[in-house]
């Protein structure tokens, strides 16, 4: 048995690099205006493409991917590590190819793509020659796939879909959606649904309009109609009613990173608040000698911490198993803690800041609405902590059913009594 917390060194060089590499040359480019999602913006690519030029030369890039992809294939554990970088500079992600929702709709692509598929969307899709957009919440039902109404019927040899998407995000710069569709609304829950690859420009598809997170100038996340869409047959993902399970190979990784990313974005965060302690002056000192300041200081710097090593071990756990199922309680566990940690720190990172943390010449009121989109993208905090309590609760009703499995509950717990009295052990234990 062997407990290490130190990264390996050969890969602590290249998180030195990245570090100064991000901070140095992609930070700057979030000051500039510019999306870094518009791909066919002339000055974003004079700016952004050297760069990435310069992350794959230093064989960084996509790392979320196998060779065969032209990733290096890296577990969940550096990629964390990885993310934790990349998570303070908007352009960042896009800079080293791991960019959401992209690398999520590249790694469904790669696993149940077909070979045309992979050709058409994944390989332009993986050089950031293109973007994407995953399609899935409704306006009437958010992220419950229960309550989804659009639906994609089969006829002859195409797919004909109609409905309506809320947040498809990213939709306004995407060259293809990826479509979460109602096949077979009479099959099992989990059977009810595909997947299907979209290209924006098809007849039917309509965006609505860009809703802006409160705050952007810009708003890129898009209310998106699709009136008798028609895509080839061969567009289907997967297989027919397969999109939960397509869904799954998607999100569990992809909440890892998220989990990463804030944990960069506190980090920050932190730093801010304690530059802004040490500077401020006051008249008998700086505002670092008051106690109450020194508390938001430790509370965050221990919520970080935790909340870093929590997810770390859920990385390191996906590495052991190569199964997301056998994780499923700690990656939702993580889920449903970001938003809080994310919150808790830039509060006080903005409280501390005075006045000039609520206003817009400083980031920190972004940080804030940023921690409340957390506890929405992906599922809403509350489902992920109703499955972390079902997958613990699991284990004490199989252990109770092993071992009373005939008796009723008031029969189970006489007879627990009996077998385990505590005042009788504990005087036992006495003699």
């Amino acid at each position: 048995m062997a407990w290490d917390f130190e990264t390996d060194p050969k890969f602590q060089e290249k998180l030195d690099w990245m570090e100064e590499f991000v901070r140095e040359k992609v930070e700057p480019l979030g000051l500039l205006g510019i999306h870094p999602y518009d791909v066919k913006n002339p000055r974003r690519n004079a700016l952004v493409r050297p760069l990435q030029e310069e992350v794959k030369a230093r064989g960084l890039w996509a790392c979320h991917l196998g060779p065969e992809l032209g990733g290096q294939g890296y577990g969940q554990v550096k990629l964390g590590l990885m993310n934790e970088i990349l998570g303070g500079a908007s352009f960042a992600p896009i800079v080293f190819g791991c960019q959401a929702p992209d690398t999520g709709n590249a790694e469904i692509i790669a696993h149940y793509g077909t070979a045309e598929q992979k050709t058409r969307y994944l390989q332009p899709l993986l050089q950031n020659e293109i973007v994407s957009a995953f399609s899935m919440t409704e306006p009437q039902g958010g992220s419950d796939p229960t309550s989804f109404v659009t639906s994609a019927r089969q006829d002859g040899e195409e797919w004909v879909i109609d409905g309506e998407k809320w947040f498809s995000t990213n939709g306004k710069w995407a060259d293809f959606l990826i479509v979460m569709a109602v096949t077979d609304p009479d099959a099992p829950r989990h059977e009810r649904m595909s997947m299907f690859i979209v290209p924006v420009d098809t007849p039917g598809v309509e965006i609505i309009r860009n809703v802006g997170v409160y705050g952007q100038e810009e708003g890129s996340e898009s209310y998106i109609r699709y009136s008798g869409v028609r895509v080839p047959a061969d567009h289907l993902l997967g297989e027919r009613g397969g999109a939960f399970a397509i869904s799954q190979t998607r999100l569990g990784g992809g909440r890892v990173h998220h989990a990463m990313r804030t944990v960069g974005n506190c980090r920050r965060l932190l730093d801010a608040m304690s530059r802004r302690a040490v500077s401020r002056k006051t008249r008998t000192g700086t505002i670092a000698d008051y106690q109450a300041v020194q508390m938001h200081i430790a509370d965050s710097y221990i919520e970080l911490e935790q909340f870093k090593l929590f997810v770390l071990k859920t990385a390191w756990m996906i590495d052991k198993y190569q199964d997301y199922r056998k994780v499923r309680k700690d990656i939702a566990a993580i889920k449903a803690l970001m938003p809080k940690v994310y919150h808790d720190i830039a509060h006080r990172c903005i409280h501390i800041h005075g006045s000039l943390g609520v206003s817009n010449e400083m980031p920190f009121v972004g940080s804030l609405i940023g921690s409340m989109v957390m506890g929405i993208a992906d599922g809403p905090t509350e489902v992920h902590k109703v499955t972390v309590a079902k997958q613990h609760l699991r284990q004490y009703r199989d252990v109770e059913d092993a071992m009373f499995p005939d008796y009723s509950l008031i029969e189970r717990r006489a007879r627990a009594k009996d077998m385990y009295d505590p005042v009788e052990d504990f005087m036992e234990a006495a003699e």
